[in-house]
């Protein structure tokens, strides 16, 4: 029987860092990113699925998943709000000053 080769995905992750354009086009995800996993943190620690999420929220899993993806485009803050409520959070909207371009 063959062996299926796993990668832990901060090795994978700083590997593809060294490509410039990887790190671009990541970079400007990356608060999508970082939003999706706080929320599937908040999920797993509540034990939810994401059809149980989905239902808390009065929206889809498919939405859910979505989301939990970082590739959700054009999120609300209602959405966001309503997803909170779900977890027992409430989102935290700021901004940032943009780093000098080189």
């Amino acid at each position: 029987m063959n062996k299926i080769k796993t990668i832990n995905s901060d090795v994978l992750l700083k590997k593809q860092f060294k490509n410039k354009e990887f790190k671009k086009e990541y970079d400007e995800l990356e608060d999508e990113f970082e939003i999706a996993k706080e929320i599937i943190t908040l999920r797993k620690n509540a034990a939810l699925t994401q059809k149980q999420l989905a239902e808390l929220a009065g929206t889809s899993q498919p939405a859910i998943a979505r989301l939990e993806s970082g590739n959700y485009k054009n999120i609300s803050l209602s959405f966001l709000r309503k997803i909170g409520k779900a977890l027992n959070a409430t989102p935290e909207i700021h901004f940032k000053k943009l780093k000098a371009s080189s």
